[in-house]
C-alpha cells in the first residue's frame, strides 16, 4: 500500500507542477485586431479553449488523487465502493 500511495503522491506532484509551470495559455485572448491578426486570433482562442479543458481534466485527477489517498489512509481503499469487493491489485495500479 505504501508504494500506491507514493505513486499517488508523485502523481499529484506532477500535475500540481504542470498547473504552475509557465504562461498561462487560458488568459484571456486580445481581440484588438490592430494588435492580432484575426486567423492568430482564432488560434489563440483553440489554444485558451483547449488549456481549459486540460486545466479542467488536471482538476478531476486531482481530486481523484485525493479521494484515492483519503481511501488508503482509512484503510479502504483497494475496496469498490459499490460492492466492497477486492478490486484486482493489476487495476488498482493501471
Amino acid at each position: 500500500m505504501n508504494a500506491m500511495k507514493r505513486k499517488l503522491e508523485s502523481m499529484r506532484h506532477d500535475l500540481e507542477n504542470i498547473a504552475d509551470a509557465g504562461d498561462d495559455p487560458a488568459a484571456v485572448v486580445q481581440l484588438d485586431q490592430a494588435k492580432v491578426g484575426r486567423l492568430s486570433r482564432m488560434d489563440a482562442l483553440q489554444a485558451q479553449a483547449m488549456a481549459k479543458a486540460s486545466g479542467e481534466r488536471r482538476a478531476v485527477q486531482l481530486r481523484e488523487i485525493d479521494a484515492a489517498l483519503r481511501r488508503i489512509e482509512k484503510g479502504n481503499y483497494g475496496d469498490c465502493e459499490h460492492c466492497d469487493e477486492a478490486i484486482n491489485p493489476r487495476r488498482l495500479d493501471a
